[in-house]
């Protein structure tokens, strides 16, 4: 059976602005394993700031990542183990979002998508109230910088299609599959469905 843990309160999500931490506190990362590939995470003041796919868009250049150091990590990896394991539905570490506010709006939003389930970005748009913003909702979603933890990979098309993902759509896939969620028509996404 899965452990559901709390997502994010106000005292575990720090939405920064890009000026808040760039120059002001140590960045270092490390890399792990996962069953999607590598997987680079970056802190900034020991506080997570990025988890980036191997061949991920928009992903900084490495030696934006500072020097390596797994320290600030345990609890992270300690808690993405649990989720690849199917023990965890839901993170609890502190983040920093780096991002414009609308950004950082949207960013929030997808924390709120529960484990399983998927929202269109004109769902999210109009959770914003700017409905019309659809566009705009699904280029921020592109640039989240901490995937999985920050689930961008549960946003989909208004029909239930498979719209970009920053770190492959065969890796939105199969995300999707393994946390059971919903696809097109009310099924839910399975390896040879897509």
């Amino acid at each position: 059976m899965a452990t559901t843990r709390t997502v994010h309160t106000a005292d575990t999500v720090h939405l920064a602005d890009t000026a808040d931490t760039a120059d002001t506190a140590r960045t270092v990362h490390t890399v792990i394993d996962s069953p999607y590939g590598p997987l680079t995470l970056v802190a900034t003041g020991a506080i997570l700031s990025g988890l980036y796919m191997h061949e991920q868009r928009h992903r900084p250049p490495e030696e934006s990542f500072g020097a390596e150091d797994p320290g600030p990590f345990t609890e992270t990896v300690r808690q993405l183990t649990a989720y690849f394991d199917g023990e965890l539905t839901a993170f609890d570490v502190p983040l920093t979002l780096n991002g414009t506010p609308f950004q950082r709006q949207v960013w929030e939003r997808l924390l709120r998508i529960p484990y399983g389930e998927t929202r269109s970005y004109g769902e999210l748009a109009e959770d914003l109230g700017k409905p019309g913003a659809s566009r705009a909702v699904g280029l921020a979603n592109g640039k989240n910088p901490i995937s999985i933890i920050v689930p961008c990979h549960r946003v989909i098309g208004s029909t239930g299609s498979l719209t970009g993902y920053g770190g492959g759509l065969s890796r939105k896939q199969q995300l999707l599959s393994f946390e059971g969620a919903p696809a097109a028509g009310g099924g839910v996404v399975t390896d040879g469905l897509w």
